[in-house]
């Protein structure tokens, strides 16, 4: 589709080269579908980031001048549907003056910025919508413009949801099948794992084997000129053989090897995508019975494990000097002895009235601090700060006898991050049955 620019463009040729460069070089990219299903990098944007750069105007012919009637650089925000693509929506669109009309004696080098661009939609490729973001470039002439166009990716991120509620649903057949099945959530981020059980109450036919598929289904359109395109994302077999009555089959789905978007309702009244999870049971005769449960997919912002590390440690080691200051709770113990190594010298001991055994030193008596307990009263898996307790406890706090002693005190307690989420109340992440963890 080149439209009449492109056709005169083809038939007379241009007289100049357009390049368009962003300043982009340390930002990450991200692959962007094309409507051939061709896949390309582009540069990754955000809400709200500016989007800069410069254009290269190069002329063809040296020493001749190009007539034009100014040169704009445009930052647009379009939605495409392919069976009516002449009706295309612009919901976002800036334009800049770079050249006002005249003469462009030589090439030239024009800079460009757009501060605080909105961008609230993600860039996306279906089946019958498209919803691109792109810098264009124009050269406005007599007979024909020179236009160039650069395509960007936008991600739009979102937080936790506030409610997450689970999926749970009888089904079935009246004196035939009676089904229960369960998801561990409703919504689920790109890189999340979807986690259920199929408990089967009552089985009077014969099912030769179980699936589960994800759906996507596209809308586009509205009223009598509504489409609705499905797309099979994946479907993997769940079970096989014949279930009897009680038993349960469990599911375990990772979201990281598909290609999903974001769930999108009604953008701009234009298109929604949607998400299903599709519950298929096949019998003996090839009859097929399924159950449909809407799920909602969202992404998840990137986030810093590394710094976040570092500053639980780093104030983890503020407050266990705090803890000690305050107690008095240990002091050093070092032996000259000239064939100890400098590892062996430093075995630290602890003042408590009356003195603890060794073997009365539990993690529990240490687990006390408000803060290095914060992470573990709030999450159902060890964070940064048990890991770091645990090496504290198990380094320094826990007395150890010198290994040339005459009178060898009894084996040190052996503290273990188990024993630590024992004591300090942390419910496991694991789950028994097929449960779920809440």
């Amino acid at each position: 589709n080149l439209g009449l620019d492109g056709v005169m463009s083809f038939l007379f040729g241009n007289s100049a080269e357009i390049e368009i460069q962003l300043n982009a070089d340390k930002r990450k990219k991200a692959e962007l579908k094309l409507e051939n299903g061709e896949k390309e990098k582009a540069y990754l944007y955000y809400d709200g980031e500016p989007v800069t750069g410069k254009v290269h105007v190069r002329l063809k012919n040296a020493g001749k001048k190009l007539e034009h009637y100014g040169i704009k650089v445009e930052f647009i925000g379009q939605i495409q549907l392919f069976y009516d693509r002449a009706n295309s929506t612009e919901f976002t669109s800036l334009v800049k003056e770079l050249a006002p009309p005249g003469d462009l004696p030589r090439s030239t080098t024009f800079d460009f910025a757009f501060q605080n661009v909105e961008k609230q939609h993600e860039t996306y490729t279906g089946i019958n919508a498209r919803l691109r973001y792109f810098v264009r470039v124009s050269i406005m002439r007599r007979m024909s413009n020179i236009v160039k166009e650069h395509d960007i990716a936008v991600h739009t991120l979102s937080s936790y949801p506030d409610l997450n509620n689970s999926i749970k649903m009888e089904v079935g057949i009246e004196d035939c099948l009676h089904i229960e099945f369960e998801y561990n959530k409703s919504k689920y981020h790109l890189k999340d794992v979807i986690v259920g059980k199929i408990y089967f109450l009552l089985v009077r036919i014969k099912i030769k084997h179980m699936e589960l598929a994800i759906i996507k289904r596209e809308t586009t359109g509205s009223g009598p000129n509504m489409y609705h395109e499905s797309e099979n994302v994946t479907k993997y077999e769940i079970m096989d053989g014949a279930p009897v009555k009680g038993e349960s089959i469990p599911i375990r789905l990772f979201l990281a090897g598909f290609e999903l978007a974001p769930t999108m309702r009604d953008v701009f009244k234009k298109f929604s995508v949607r998400y299903f999870l599709n519950l298929v049971l096949i019998d003996e005769e090839d009859r097929r019975y399924f159950k449909q449960q809407e799920i909602q997919i969202w992404r998840k912002g990137p986030t810093k494990k590394t710094a976040a590390c570092e500053c639980h440690v780093f104030l983890s080691v503020l407050h266990l000097f705090e803890i000690c200051k305050l107690t008095n709770c240990c002091h050093a113990s070092t032996s000259s002895s000239s064939n100890r190594s400098r590892h062996d010298q430093k075995t630290w001991r602890l003042n408590h009235d009356p003195p603890l055994q060794p073997n009365m030193i539990r993690s529990s008596y240490y687990c006390q601090h408000p803060y290095l307990l914060q992470s573990s009263r709030t999450s159902e898996v060890r964070g940064p700060s048990t890991y770091f307790w645990t090496a504290v406890t198990s380094l320094w706090l826990v007395p150890s006898r010198a290994p040339h002693s005459s009178t060898p005190d009894a084996p040190a307690a052996n503290v273990s991050p188990s024993s630590i989420e024992r004591s300090a109340g942390v419910r496991s992440a694991r789950t028994a049955g097929g449960g779920f963890s809440q």
